[in-house]
């Protein structure tokens, strides 16, 4: 009797356990596509369109802290210590931009200071200081995609596509937490 009674008891607690642990799990980075598609090449040297919106926006930080008046290394000080979502931290603006796409990643110059450089499908754990995020990087469809998720489940998505038969560049920049998003900007980019 005291065996069933106690497989009883396992097996009923079975489902509670893994919905337990299913919910305990926060947001998975899923890998991008490393194949550049055919027929794209992001690089060149890209000017922002005037992006009066784009400097108000980062000013208001999208209705919280500010994104860009404070440098990198700024930033990355300021959210250690705070304990708050970090992924700002790896988010980048800049009104000019040289891009370099090689047969493996992709590097962005932002206005001749910063460069980022990006592997396609890459899936790393990158660090700013005592900042750490997961990244993932690479191709969906004709765009390319980065994505940075932090500690607190906070998520940056960026995306650049070409548009005007390789005219123009358009950068889609989001940061969320769950469903919710915190920040959404669109920089448009005309190659020169």
């Amino acid at each position: 009797m005291l065996p069933r009674l106690s497989r009883f008891l396992t097996l009923s607690a079975l489902p509670a356990v893994l919905l337990l642990s299913g919910c305990a799990t926060g947001p998975v980075l899923i890998s991008k596509n490393a194949a550049v598609p055919a027929g794209v090449d992001l690089s060149g040297f890209w000017l922002v369109r005037d992006d009066a919106e784009a400097r108000r926006l980062s000013a208001a930080g999208g209705g919280g802290e500010p994104l860009i008046p404070l440098t990198r290394k700024q930033r990355a000080h300021r959210e250690g210590k705070s304990g708050g979502a970090s992924v700002q931290v790896f988010l980048e603006f800049g009104e000019s931009l040289k891009i370099t796409q090689t047969y493996f990643g992709l590097f962005i110059s932002y206005d001749r200071s910063v460069v980022e450089e990006y592997t396609y499908g890459e899936n790393r754990i990158m660090a700013i200081g005592p900042i750490e995020a997961a990244r993932v990087s690479g191709w969906e469809g004709r765009s390319f995609v980065v994505e940075t998720l932090d500690k607190s489940g906070t998520t940056l998505f960026e995306s650049w596509h070409l548009e005007k038969e390789g005219k123009v560049l358009i950068r889609d920049v989001r940061i969320s937490k769950g469903e919710k998003d915190s920040f959404v900007h669109r920089q448009v980019f005309d190659r020169q």
